[in-house]
């Protein structure tokens, strides 16, 4: 092989391995860990899934704004506090982490498994 294609290679096992690697102030938390958190005034929590499937089924700790509002609605959140964001199965909310962490968010936290995980 020559040089491109070795760099080519490269350019993508770095590319794959850094949507693995966790993001510094994004902490990937279990559903008992999210629970334990309710009781923290100073934590605010985020249900990024679609208005339909919010109202089907949702926490009442839990604001809903779907993950496509987000990057517009996210000024309506407190950047002091923490964060907990959850959606069906964890992967729309580590999305969401990632966008509230562009945004200035220090402490944020994923619900693993999310709506899925908590029966």
């Amino acid at each position: 092989m020559d040089i491109l294609q070795w760099i080519i290679i490269a350019l993508i096992a770095a590319y794959v391995i850094s949507r693995f690697i966790p993001t510094k102030g994004i902490t990937n938390i279990t559903v008992q860990e999210a629970k334990d958190k309710f009781k923290d005034k100073n934590i605010q929590f985020i249900d990024v899934r679609t208005l339909g499937e919010y109202k089907a089924n949702h926490r009442p700790q839990f604001k809903n704004i779907p993950l496509s509002d987000l990057p517009t609605k996210a000024n309506k959140l407190d950047k002091d506090k923490a964060v907990v964001v959850i959606c069906q199965s964890g992967m729309r909310s580590a999305k969401a982490a990632k966008i509230l962490k562009k945004q200035g968010f220090a402490k944020i936290y994923n619900v693993k498994g999310g709506m899925n995980a908590w029966f």
